[in-house]
């Protein structure tokens, strides 16, 4: 695997006016679409610009090379993901261990199939990237929010949170990426999703019966 060296994949600034901000989510979402139309070895930031209705002059204000625009494509999706965990786990507090799990899986699935195509692209893009700090980043929020949800289950305190928390969250994020480098149809993956239900279900079951 070839990694792009950590200070070329940083973006040159963050967007703070609203009209920044759109420019931004512009170049995104017209880096999504070339990436799907043409792959992460097409993508250029000139074909992104063109999509996207700006300068190129423009988007080296923000990204000085493809690397650095997908990295920041994929930082704002674990980032949005993450805060999506967050709320589930903070609605979740206090219920019981397994209403729990449910809404976790159904937070994290849903996340990831509600745009699949996106998804797979993101998985792809990365290939060449060292993206291990976003990864870090991502689990470090996820586990923080996962964690304290499960300290405060209903059912009464779990004897090893953490080990709880490693062993579904590898479970549970592993198997949804493995669905995708899979490619199952809709069919085989509504089953699969039900397996997961169940199997997280069981080894709950079997640790606090």
């Amino acid at each position: 695997m070839t990694s792009a060296p950590r200070t070329a994949l940083k973006a040159r600034k963050r967007p703070v006016q609203s009209r920044s901000r759109v420019t931004v989510d512009a170049i995104f979402e017209a880096t999504i679409q070339v990436l799907l139309r043409d792959g992460m070895s097409a993508l250029t930031t000139t074909r992104v610009a063109e999509r996207a209705g700006v300068s190129v002059g423009t988007m080296y204000q923000y990204f000085p090379n493809k690397q650095a625009l997908v990295y920041a494509l994929n930082e704002r999706f674990l980032d949005t993901l993450a805060g999506r965990i967050e709320a589930t786990c903070g609605r979740m507090k206090g219920a019981p261990l397994p209403e729990m799990v449910d809404a976790l899986i159904n937070t994290y699935w849903t996340a990831k199939t509600e745009r699949a195509e996106v998804t797979r692209a993101l998985y792809r893009s990365v290939a060449e990237l060292d993206n291990d700090e976003l990864m870090h980043a991502f689990a470090a929020r996820a586990d923080a929010a996962t964690t304290a949800m499960f300290t405060s289950a209903e059912n009464g305190a779990v004897e090893d949170v953490d080990a709880l928390n490693l062993t579904l969250a590898s479970v549970i994020y592993g198997t949804v990426r493995n669905a995708f480098e899979r490619g199952l149809t809709q069919e085989e993956a509504s089953v699969l999703r039900r397996n997961l239900t169940e199997m997280c279900r069981a080894y709950i079951g079997a640790l606090y019966a």
